[in-house]
């Protein structure tokens, strides 16, 4: 399944997000293998600091890190870039700095190295500076303004959820002249704390990523989808083909795998692609674009939804043996065993709210609409 994206031409609509597994040009050039439609590079920025130790903690849902970007200073890029391009494929560079003229300068380094497109990382939630840049529109449309008039490369920006009006962000984006925006970046986040000794899992704030963050994920690139006509690639705990659909049905061109790879290796990347592939094949689909943002027009505003009187249904089919799932999450007292061991709804009980036919295991239960 093929796509295009700010003008680039993809052979899959997966992407290898910025991050530690492309640090350096061998490294590239091993996530271009994967079949991957392209790769960004680990964020770039003008003075590379020394990474912290530990700086990855992972509860069994999300990882939290606090490494901030790449070690390679900026003129190292120059052999990484030739590396990472040595046997094709295309790499989008991400950068990110504190002003507008900083930006654009390594953004003409990268482009000069090789780099098809740029991602300007100015979302980070590690620290606080940038943070803040992320959630100011005219902050945004300065920094993509200045890239923009700088390179003739296609310029991306990569959004926060943190921020308190991403539309209004991404319409500076495009009026800055920026060819697409990516959506969302991780989530600032502490992501426990060891009760023995009172001591956070990691020292300091880091970005929470990984499936937990995918709802806010999803509901951030249909925001933008509805708001705006610019490009959107789909950012946030795709695991699987079914995931990275989920983001293209809602209005995604493209999206981007970190985290998976991460805990599962890049052979975890070639599966996603291939799955998708097949998938595309078995529906005919060939191009992303033919079914991009299919799910947004049944996507309502609350006002616009109607008031149906909707109750809950079982299927004829076993039940799982005492599981009793839907009888301890209905909080109106609707479900029951009878004698023979199978569910009862009280239709005069049951009010349809729908969350007992989430959390049976063996989807006996139905909402009759």
């Amino acid at each position: 399944m093929k796509t295009i994206f700010m003008g680039l031409q993809l052979k899959s609509p997966v992407i290898v997000a910025a991050g530690p597994w492309n640090r350096d040009g061998e490294s590239i050039r091993k996530s271009l293998e994967t079949g991957a439609g392209a790769v960004i590079t680990e964020t770039i920025v003008s003075e590379p600091i020394l990474d912290v130790r530990p700086r990855i903690a992972y509860n069994g849902m999300g990882a939290q890190n606090i490494r901030l970007y790449s070690d390679v200073q900026i003129e190292g890029w120059e052999r990484e870039m030739e590396i990472a391009k040595s046997k094709g494929g295309i790499v989008i560079a991400s950068v990110s700095a504190h002003t507008p003229s900083e930006l654009a300068y390594l953004a003409v380094k990268m482009e000069k190295y090789g780099a098809d497109g740029i991602e300007l990382g100015i979302s980070t939630p590690m620290g606080e500076s940038l943070e803040v840049v992320a959630s100011d529109p005219e902050e945004v449309y300065q920094m993509t303004k200045s890239v923009v008039e700088n390179v003739k490369i296609p310029v991306m920006v990569k959004l926060s959820q943190n921020s308190t009006n991403i539309s209004r962000v991404a319409k500076e984006v495009k009026r800055a002249g920026g060819s697409g925006v990516s959506a969302i970046n991780a989530i600032r986040c502490i992501l426990g704390v060891d009760i023995k000794t009172a001591t956070p899992l990691l020292p300091t704030y880091g970005g929470y990523s990984g499936p937990p963050i995918k709802p806010l994920g999803l509901a951030s690139v249909a925001s933008l989808a509805q708001a705006v006509e610019l490009p959107i690639c789909g950012i946030g705990g795709i695991e699987s083909y079914e995931n990275a659909l989920e983001y293209i049905l809602l209005g995604a061109s493209a999206v981007q795998v970190g985290t998976a790879l991460m805990l599962n290796g890049r052979p975890h990347i070639t599966k996603i692609v291939e799955d998708l592939d097949r998938w595309g094949d078995e529906n005919g689909v060939q191009d992303a674009r033919e079914i991009k943002g299919n799910a947004l027009e049944k996507l309502k505003s609350f006002e616009e939804i109607k008031v149906e009187p909707i109750t809950c249904k079982t299927l004829p089919i076993s039940c799982a043996a005492g599981c009793d799932n839907c009888i301890k999450v209905c909080i109106y007292g609707a479900v029951s065993r009878i004698l023979d061991g199978e569910m009862m709804i009280d239709s005069e009980s049951c009010t349809g709210c729908g969350l007992c036919t989430f959390v049976c295991p063996v989807d006996k239960l139905y909402l009759n609409w």
